[in-house]
């Protein structure tokens, strides 16, 4: 039997993600935004091989980040998939030590350095990426400084670790404009041991027919879950949440016997420092039940007002990569994984 590669799975994860229908407000593989197209996905896809499967060997995450970054955007032309690699790369780093599992990622993590830190912000300098402002006592580690923003991270000793745990602490608080702030969700990922990615892959392992299928169900779960960093960032966090609310609507009504949890529903604005929560996360046999025919209007609906959950689907293609090393296969079966070549 054929050995699987841990890169191969993962760029099959970026193929599967992009062509997952529908995936409201994403590119897919009916669907165009104005500045993106599906074509320019599988060209992402493509050109970040290399980095992928530098990382599968062991190199340095920043270094393999920065290397599958310059791929992508080289075969691209343009962003695609910068926050699916910043998932993926510690992923198969985790596969190469063979402890893929919320333990094994905390340690891969824990282990970066100040170098690949250094590299995971000479990556943004290689395409645009849309992010917030960061918090007024960090501008001097504002990402979009790029490579100028080395001296500090060196005269810190900042770690990629340290860099993505401030990320994840900008949530909650209030904005500018006194709205709750929605997380970065890939950083939250990066210092919580990837648990909504575990999650989302459970959903696709326990799942039937065809695997892009599949991930349009889990993407609409986690959406549903949680409101998207890319939303509130585009459009705020008051838009961003509306939007969640509208995915746990269909999830909903796919499984009516599945209730939110009230506690989780529960209004916590006034609790300083606490985000207010999201539906509770739906179950696998929930997520399986969603009518993708029915989600449909949502994403007419989501492209029509210019609602792009990106980050959603960044989590939606490290739970493929998850999913396809634990043994989902292609035509809807789950087998037996059987190596782990670069």
């Amino acid at each position: 039997m054929t050995r699987r590669s841990p890169a191969d799975d993962a760029v099959l994860a970026l193929l599967l993600e992009v062509a997952g229908t529908p995936k409201p407000g994403n590119v897919d593989r009916r669907r165009d935004l104005a500045d993106l197209r599906f074509e320019s996905f599988l060209g992402g896809a493509v050109g970040a091989r290399e980095g992928l499967a530098r990382a599968a060997r062991g190199a340095a995450i920043g270094h393999a980040f920065d290397r599958a970054v310059a791929g992508m955007a080289g075969r691209a032309r343009t962003n695609t998939q910068f926050g699916c690699l910043l998932l993926l790369v510690p992923l198969l780093r985790a596969t190469r030590s063979d402890d893929l599992s919320p333990e094994g990622l905390d340690r891969v993590t824990r282990d970066a350095t100040v170098d690949d830190a250094v590299a995971f912000y000479r990556a943004f300098e290689r395409v645009d990426v849309a992010v917030g402002d960061p918090p007024e006592d960090a501008t001097d580690l504002d990402v979009r400084r790029g490579a100028d923003a080395a001296p500090v991270l060196r005269d810190r000793g900042l770690t990629l670790h340290d860099v993505m745990a401030t990320s994840a602490s900008v949530g909650g608080g209030s904005n500018a404009d006194g709205t709750d702030r929605v997380p970065d969700r890939n950083a939250q990922e990066w210092v919580e041991g990837f648990p909504r990615t575990f999650r989302a892959a459970d959903w696709i392992l326990a799942d039937e027919g065809p695997l892009a299928d599949r991930a349009a169900r889990a993407f609409l779960g986690l959406l549903a879950t949680e409101p998207d960093t890319l939303v509130a960032t585009a459009h705020g966090s008051a838009v961003a949440r509306e939007a969640s609310a509208e995915a746990r609507a269909l999830v909903s009504a796919a499984d009516p016997v599945a209730e939110a949890d009230p506690v989780a529903e529960a209004d916590t604005t006034d609790v300083p420092g606490t985000e207010p929560l999201a539906g509770t996360p739906p179950d696998a046999g929930a997520v399986h039940a969603i009518d993708l025919e029915a989600v449909e209007s949502l994403a007419a609906s989501f492209l029509e007002r210019g609602i792009n959950p990106g980050t959603t689907a960044d989590l939606t293609c490290a739970a493929l990569y998850v999913a396809l090393r634990r043994g989902a296969e292609m035509g809807g079966g789950v087998g037996e994984r059987t190596g782990d070549d670069p």
